[in-house]
């Protein structure tokens, strides 16, 4: 059956062949799709190789990007969590500069109204410390007789209000000037240098000469022991046995009218009770007290004068200080500061009702 159908598909088919025109077409379809096909599939090869490299490229690119993207992430976490380290410590700082700045405003607030009370009272500091600078002048005056001091405290607050120039102190200033020139025109006293005269006179007194001990005269004795050229042999005699006996008992004159004889145990408290008295003159010189300086020194001189040899210089040195020591100035009429304190006992008040 399969061998009718084929030689009748032949003899079908058989026409056909038998053309010549037909015969290459036939062909050549076959070829043509063959090659149209390997070239098709050429193509999906080459397409599917370019578009594996392409795609081998592109996932490389990917993982180098995502490494390259996993490297940045890292950084920034690293980053991230440096500028959050960062910022705590800022957050920290701050919150110490947030309580320092407190504080200084605090302690600056302090300072205002410190400054504030210290204006307010500055006035009545310099009122109280010139008041205290006088009054200490006025107790040199009056207790201790000191006019240079109390001088000089004077003249620094005169100086002190001149800087000041406040026209509520001028009261007190013309007060001031006042009392500093009745102060300058005291006369002055030489308390340091007569007391060191004084020294020296006490030092003296142990090596002046009593007058009881006094030495004949040179010519006296020169002419009681003169040879006698043309004197007898047996007068000589005699003389030399007057002379031994008269260095038994001497009698002998200290030039002093009513000289006082003193035992020798006596000479010693004489000395000390003169030296007593110029110490005695010393202290009423530091007291200002005239009298009892001028009754010392006039004892000292007499006992001087009395008891000693005036015919030695170291005496007569001594007396001449003495002499000249009762001539020196030690009593004087010194001001008080009356009217000063007046001046400052004015400025008190209106202080006084003000601050009640």
């Amino acid at each position: 059956m399969s061998e009718q159908r084929t030689s009748g598909d032949f003899a079908a088919v058989k026409p056909v062949a038998s053309d010549p025109a037909a015969r290459p077409v036939g062909v050549a379809l076959p070829a043509l799709a063959l090659i149209v096909a390997l070239g098709a599939a050429g193509f999906t090869a080459y397409q599917w190789h370019q578009d594996r490299g392409e795609e081998t490229v592109l996932r490389s690119e990917l993982a180098r990007r995502l490494a390259n993207m996993e490297t940045q992430n890292k950084d920034t976490a690293l980053r991230v969590q440096q500028a959050r380290a960062a910022l705590h410590d800022t957050e920290v700082k701050v919150g110490v500069l947030e309580a320092k700045l407190a504080e200084s405003q605090n302690q600056q607030v302090a300072l205002e109204a410190l400054y504030q009370e210290l204006s307010r009272n500055r006035d009545e500091w310099a009122f109280a410390d010139i008041e205290q600078s006088v009054l200490l002048a006025s107790q040199q005056l009056q207790i201790a007789a000191n006019v240079r001091t109390a001088l000089i405290g004077l003249e620094n607050v005169e100086a002190r209000l001149q800087r000041m120039d406040q026209p509520r102190y001028s009261a007190l200033r013309r007060a001031l000037v006042r009392d500093i020139e009745r102060l300058k025109a005291l006369p002055l006293v030489d308390v340091y240098g007569t007391s060191a005269r004084l020294d020296d006179a006490i030092a003296a007194i142990d090596r002046l000469p009593l007058a009881m001990d006094a030495r004949a005269r040179p010519d006296a004795v020169a002419a009681a022991t003169a040879p006698a050229a043309e004197v007898p042999a047996w007068e000589r005699v005699v003389r030399e046995a007057w002379r031994e006996l008269r260095q038994l008992v001497r009698v002998q004159s200290s030039g002093v009218q009513d000289a006082a004889l003193l035992a020798p145990e006596q000479a010693f408290f004489l000395r000390e009770n003169l030296k007593l008295r110029l110490l005695g003159a010393r202290i009423a010189l530091l007291s200002r007290d005239g009298k009892s300086y001028q009754g010392d020194l006039q004892a000292a001189l007499a006992a001087l004068e009395r008891h000693f040899d005036a015919r030695d210089s170291s005496v007569m040195i001594t007396a001449a200080a003495l002499r000249k020591l009762q001539s020196a100035q030690v009593q004087i009429e010194l001001p008080d500061l009356q009217e000063t304190l007046e001046a400052l006992r004015k400025l008190r008040l209106p202080r006084a009702k003000g601050s009640t």
